[in-house]
């Protein structure tokens, strides 16, 4: 079952998406999050540690969770909350949605 917008609560009907993401190195490890127009090239370069940084520093390359949105302005407002949110909360979200912390990458429609 491939997965276009995250969880149902954030479904998106236009054309233009925004994406909030979540990243994992393995389950329960070191967490990023993150906002793109293009899911999956985004997560692509992530996985081909293509991005200098952080996710390339710490091996952080598993979608993990993702949420999808109309307005950019939303997007940029849900992953600044998120990366303010304790460590807890964002395991819980993950956890409502991927209990066994699946790597979604491979769910989505690539089309």
């Amino acid at each position: 079952m491939a997965r276009k917008c995250g969880p149902p609560r954030w479904g998106c009907t236009m054309s233009k998406r925004y994406y909030v993401y979540i990243l994992a190195s393995t389950r329960n490890g070191t967490l990023y999050v993150g906002v793109t127009n293009n899911l999956v090239r985004r997560v692509w370069q992530h996985r081909e540690g293509l991005i200098d940084g952080f996710t390339k520093e710490h091996g952080v390359k598993k979608l993990v969770h993702f949420e999808c949105f109309n307005d950019v302005r939303w997007a940029i407002h849900r992953e600044k909350r998120l990366k303010k949110w304790k460590r807890e909360w964002k395991i819980n979200l993950i956890q409502e949605t991927n209990v066994e912390w699946d790597d979604l990458y491979d769910q989505l429609d690539i089309r």
